[in-house]
């Protein structure tokens, strides 16, 4: 199985990345990327990621293992959970994120090929073997950057407004447009592009699937700035752990037919988006609920600080951060009890997983505001790093914000506890925990679309039925 070490050596392998404006040459030894690059490559520090799987009589990462049953389900998200907290509360994405696309790209292309006659599923198999024995990363390229919403793909005035295919040729495809929030796009080894959304026959050109390196020619990938880390001195959380999106462009970009799995059947489309984006909302309230502990343990501890832990609003603030917290791991939990069978793989149930994704989409922002509760207004007029480490200020600074405990451990504290929710990155969480996996209104669609109205209908016609 791969290393560390290894993995970090096959980064600078000509990606065309920009950060800040300026193309990046040495991503492992940048001085703000170099820690996501490391966060990244913890993956493979990871001993209890490595199994023997029968199918492809060799050991992989459990992330790739191809979920049978209920067992295996429950497996992948205990293995999420307990992992997104060896990372510090932040989720590492190397190989869920490429593994989810995998499992939803299975099942459709067996559907398409039963359909169409087409031999996809074969390219899929063959390209997750070559992922799965050489311990690869991933990302997955689907959100498109859509232009004028109230249009369809094929509508648009700018046509590359959505991934396309722009040529068919006897070797490959040539595709052009753009993709948002690509996670951890610059430290994956390749990009899986899926469809955003369901097509129509106008839009066939835009229902295209593959997979390529990261290094391939014309793809460019443009970071976003790291803040959190950047615009905080006072930082702790971010300079051990962070993730990093990417606008990642297409910019003519040659595949070969091996590693193309949908190329015009715009039937399958919407299939194909909405599997990966239930896999996704599985892996998001596995993850979700662990990195609830960072507020948790801040705000516990913050409490203990102050002195107030034994007050009644306190344990009402520690107690809906323990209420979000479990009923997102209870969600997955049903979602994997129950799953849904197709093509011989596990998906897990739609229902409870959106239920619970619905509820961190609309509650994350409570984490947030029991934490600034807890920990008082501090957090917005605490001094900066650079004054605490003044040998003259330090002295008032540490006499004067000592609580139920030394100065300088309150300040610590406090430096995290504004970290999680009152910086740079607060707001970045507070934009990612609505709209990543899928926005509120995304999983409203899908939890109407799969709940069955049915049998509540029934009750109530039977006791209309029954009125004399």
């Amino acid at each position: 199985m791969r290393d560390k070490n290894s993995y970090l050596s096959s980064l600078n392998d000509g990606r065309e990345v920009y950060y800040r404006g300026k193309k990046i040459e040495d991503l492992v030894n940048h001085e703000i990327l170099k820690i996501s690059a490391n966060h990244s490559a913890g993956i493979y520090d990871l001993k209890d990621r490595i199994f023997y799987d029968n199918e492809l009589n060799s050991n992989i990462s459990k992330y790739y293992k191809i979920p049978r049953n209920s067992n295996d389900l429950l497996d992948r998200h205990n293995m999420i959970f307990n992992h997104t907290l060896e990372f510090n509360g932040v989720f590492n994405i190397s190989q869920a994120i490429g593994s989810d696309a995998l499992f939803a790209l299975m099942i459709t292309t067996k559907k398409i090929d039963k359909n169409k006659g087409t031999k996809y599923f074969e390219r899929v198999r063959k390209f997750y073997e070559y992922v799965a024995k050489n311990d690869l990363t991933l990302t997955t390229a689907q959100t498109d950057v859509k232009g004028d919403r109230s249009k369809r793909p094929s509508e648009q005035v700018d046509k590359d407004m959505y991934v396309r295919i722009v040529e068919k040729r006897n070797d490959g495809i040539i595709v052009k447009g753009a993709k948002a929030h690509t996670t951890q796009s610059i430290f994956a080894d390749e990009i899986i592009v899926i469809p955003t959304r369901a097509m129509t026959e106008k839009d066939s050109d835009y229902a295209v699937a593959f997979a390529i390196p990261t290094n391939t020619k014309g793809v460019k990938m443009i970071a976003r700035p790291i803040d959190e880390v950047e615009g905080n001195s006072s930082s702790i959380l971010s300079r051990l752990d962070f993730e990093v999106e990417t606008i990642t462009i297409f910019d003519n970009v040659f595949v070969p037919w091996d590693r193309v799995f949908l190329a015009g059947e715009y039937e399958f489309a919407g299939l194909l988006a909405n599997l990966f984006a239930t896999y996704h909302r599985f892996t998001a309230i596995s993850y979700r609920s662990a990195m609830s502990d960072l507020f948790i343990g801040t705000g516990s501890l913050m409490a203990k600080a102050n002195g107030i832990q034994d007050s009644r609003h306190v344990r009402e603030d520690l107690l809906n951060m323990i209420m979000y917290k479990e009923i997102l791991k209870m969600s997955a939990v049903s979602a994997a009890v129950n799953p849904v069978i197709d093509e011989g793989i596990a998906i897990p149930n739609s229902l409870y997983t959106n239920v619970g994704k619905l509820y961190t989409n609309s509650h994350f922002h409570e984490l947030i505001t029991s934490l600034i509760d807890i920990s008082g207004g501090i957090l917005a007029t605490m001094p900066s790093k650079e004054d605490i480490e003044n040998e003259i200020e330090k002295q008032y600074i540490e006499k004067y914000l000592r609580g139920a405990i030394e100065g300088k451990d309150r300040i610590k504290l406090i430096d995290l506890a504004k970290e999680l929710s009152a910086s740079n990155l607060s707001g970045y969480w507070l934009t990612t925990m609505i709209h990543a996996e899928g926005s509120i209104e995304a999983s409203k669609i899908a939890l109407l679309r799969n709940y069955n109205l049915q049998n509540a209908e029934e009750m109530i016609m039977k006791i209309l039925k029954s009125e004399k």
